[in-house]
């Protein structure tokens, strides 16, 4: 029988780190990178859709966007972590993480924690110079904020069967400071000057209901023993009608997002290919097999880069053309 846990030995961070610093390499997942993704494309998404072509200060928020999402990715795992060390320990596929195995001390995982928020706000600052001049506060407070979201999503699997609606909000948060910092603003009482950004954040949530109740699929049954609760307890054997709706109604957004803003038709062809991958999912997965569970919410990366091709090539074209 396969082993269940998701650290795997032998991998590139026993090889080529330090031993003292694996432990706080996993506490960060960056064994696994595709949380990173997730995180990051709704952040390009964001960028793509408020600049009218690429350019040389897109290109650097982009990579600006990029070392933030991998940092607070860090971070958020870091949290979660020390608020479900109790609930880890019980669960086979987690038992082994840095807390509950040991590795890590909960006050060193809280230290740690604020390294990571101190490097996360450093990038911030950065992303408000780049956005400027003047600087933009603006982007600064609107990623301060996030930090509530991003504190209260761990919690909320104890209170209720739908604690994907609260990652997705903290997820998919990007897409609005993606658009703030390149605006400094959001503009959400005009029309249609903040709602294409408001249109893709709200996707994005559905988009994250869609791939982590198939992620959650992975613990349903350990999750039960446990009391944690998850969509893919509440909707269970009644789960893949809800991924087609979740994912249509991602799509559907994204898409309306991108006709506020006028993108060319490239952009509908490249939505249309995410579009067919979603469809994919909802349609091929096992949910009762954790292998391919794991193996369809990592597919959701290759959505991501449909639809920011899309978005970059729709805003570029719709400038020459």
């Amino acid at each position: 029988m396969p082993d269940p846990a998701d650290i795997r030995p032998d991998d590139w961070v026993d090889r080529l780190l330090p031993r003292p610093a694996q432990p706080y390499a996993r506490l960060m997942r960056l064994d696994r990178p595709i949380g990173t993704w997730l995180l990051l494309f709704p952040c390009w998404w964001g960028l793509a859709l408020a600049s009218l072509a690429p350019d040389r200060r897109l290109l650097i928020m982009m990579a600006l966007f990029g070392l933030g999402a991998l940092v607070m990715r860090g971070a958020g795992c870091t949290w979660n972590d020390i608020t479900d060390r109790n609930f880890d320990a019980q669960v086979a596929r987690t038992r082994t993480r840095p807390i509950p195995s040991g590795q890590v001390k909960v006050w060193q995982a809280f230290v740690f924690l604020g390294f990571e928020l101190l490097a996360g706000l450093a990038i911030l600052l950065a992303i408000a110079y780049v956005g400027g001049p003047p600087f933009n506060w603006f982007v600064v407070w609107v990623g301060a904020a996030s930090l509530v979201l991003v504190c209260i999503y761990p919690l909320m699997k104890r209170v209720t069967y739908w604690p994907q609606i609260f990652l997705g909000l903290a997820f998919n948060y990007g897409a609005l400071l993606g658009w703030a910092a390149l605006n400094a603003s959001l503009d959400l009482t005009q029309w249609p000057g903040g709602w294409p950004s408001a249109l893709l954040y709200l996707a994005g949530i559905f988009w994250t209901l869609g791939y982590d109740t198939i992620y959650a699929h992975q613990d349903k049954e350990d999750d039960a023993l446990v009391g944690i609760k998850s969509t893919a307890l509440k909707l269970g054997a009644n789960t893949r009608p809800f991924l087609f709706g979740f994912y249509a109604l991602a799509c559907a957004l994204i898409f309306w997002s991108g006709k506020l803003m006028g993108l060319a038709q490239v952009f509908w062809v490249f939505l249309a290919l995410g579009a067919l991958q979603l469809a994919w999912q909802a349609a091929r997965i096992d949910l009762d097999d954790p292998a391919d569970c794991l193996a369809k919410f990592k597919s959701n990366r290759l959505f991501g880069w449909l639809v920011l091709t899309g978005l970059l090539g729709g805003a570029m074209l719709d400038g020459w053309l």
